[in-house]
């Protein structure tokens, strides 16, 4: 059954792993590792001059849903979508961007930081935001502050999450993943690690 939105992303798993890759070659081992460790979500980030060609391969593995991160533009946007990503992430929210990923149809997950962000995001009809960079940006006192007022709000929040407050995030009733880049360390993948960590991050989520 095909992911349609950004909610159903969002509840895939309890960590999105935040991705950057250099290496093409380096894609397929990652997503099954990571699908195979319980984190079927996968943000490619477009910081690197792979990441389209990895965002391809990645959608070759079964039962991984990929997506892209680092969206900053329309540009960007389009291209990502031509790749086959089937959600998009941005550090911010601009009314262009917005415009043109509603239009898209694509799931989108914009980063907000202030209640600005996340107003403007609302009047867009959105209401499923990134918090970034969450721990830089006030950490957990700083959502739960900001999720009282936008108490419909939905939040993925992503910037200095680690195993050792993954619980922590997880317990706001707004969060409903986070995202992280601990789960895959640079540098030449060590699948068997992934995996595990994969998995760690899910069986912290579930209070093992």
């Amino acid at each position: 059954m095909p992911v349609t939105s950004v909610e159903s992303i969002m509840r895939l798993a309890p960590v999105i792993p935040v991705l950057v890759i250099h290496d093409v070659a380096h894609a397929r081992p990652i997503a099954e590792a990571l699908v195979a460790g319980g984190l079927p979500a996968l943000e490619v980030t477009l910081r690197t001059p792979a990441a389209l060609d990895i965002i391809r391969e990645m959608k070759t593995v079964p039962g991984a849903v990929v997506g892209a991160g680092t969206v900053i533009d329309r540009a960007g946007l389009e291209a990502s979508i031509e790749a086959g990503a089937e959600f998009i992430v941005s550090p911010g929210l601009t009314d262009s961007l917005g415009r043109a990923a509603i239009e898209s149809g694509v799931a989108f997950l914009p980063g907000v930081a202030t209640a600005a962000d996340i107003m403007r995001g609302m009047d867009l009809g959105l209401g499923h935001f990134k918090f970034f960079p969450a721990e830089a940006n006030g950490g957990i006192p700083a959502l739960k502050a900001l999720a009282g007022p936008f108490h419909t709000a939905r939040f993925c929040p992503t910037g200095g999450i680690s195993e050792a407050n993954l619980t922590d995030w997880l317990a706001i009733p707004s969060v409903l993943c986070a995202g992280g880049s601990w789960v895959v360390p640079a540098g030449e993948p060590d699948v068997a690690e992934i995996r595990e960590r994969a998995a760690r991050a899910v069986r912290i989520a579930a209070g093992g």
